[in-house]
């Protein structure tokens, strides 16, 4: 999950947990894909429901419109989580449990900045895996979640900073030349990515020692 504040065939429960017993092994193929977005969204989750037991938010410091868009970007990580729950079936992995033992859910702008920083990466996930999709009908669905990721990313962007729902760590911003014609400049336009190797390196950080995942399998 961000690219600032982080760096953030089928299996089944047999085989979907590494040996060492320090990492969750993800599969391939598309239920391993399914699976590393199942196991990233219960992340997301289990990040929001702790920042509402702290005192940032339960105490003076959030403001009710900041509390109300917390709240629905809770219920909005909780359904992604049972969508995927209930589309893996027995070849889910297993609930994962987190560590945010280093984030201080007190402060406004930790909970916020680290917010901001699941989200971006969240983006960055869904971008960098979906080529790994080897059934062309996940790529709608995948689609439709990134989407509401990147709104949620834009979202908290903004609180932190009015209309920085923007910048060049996320987006390769397209700059117009000086002289030229329409489309001369440089940069895509288009949100970066980032590959699952690179991911884990930096969410593996918020998860405990058994729940560490483990995403070889993607080169």
């Amino acid at each position: 999950m961000a690219l600032t504040g982080l760096l953030l065939a089928g299996c089944d429960d047999d085989d979907s947990t590494d040996h060492s017993a320090a990492f969750v092994d993800v599969g391939s193929g598309d239920l391993g894909v399914l699976n590393y977005a199942y196991a990233l969204e219960q992340l997301e989750y289990a990040f929001y429901t702790q920042v509402k037991n702290g005192a940032y938010y339960k105490g003076l410091g959030a403001s009710s419109v900041e509390k109300q868009i917390l709240d629905d970007l809770a219920f909005h990580e909780k359904a992604h989580v049972d969508l995927f729950r209930n589309a893996l079936g027995s070849n889910a992995i297993k609930d994962l449990e987190p560590d945010f033992s280093t984030i201080n859910f007190d402060d406004r702008s930790i909970v916020l900045g680290t917010a901001r920083a699941f989200e971006d990466t969240g983006v960055a996930a869904y971008n960098g895996a979906a080529r790994y999709f080897e059934t062309p009908t996940y790529l709608p669905l995948a689609g439709k979640i990134v989407s509401v990721e990147a709104r949620h990313a834009a979202l908290i962007r903004d609180i932190l900073s009015f209309n920085a729902f923007v910048a060049t760590d996320v987006v390769d911003l397209y700059t117009p030349a000086a002289t030229g014609g329409i489309g001369a400049g440089a940069g895509s336009g288009l949100e970066r990515s980032l590959r699952p190797a690179l991911i884990v390196n930096a969410v593996n950080q918020y998860l405990q020692v058994g729940s560490k995942l483990n995403v070889s399998k993607f080169v």
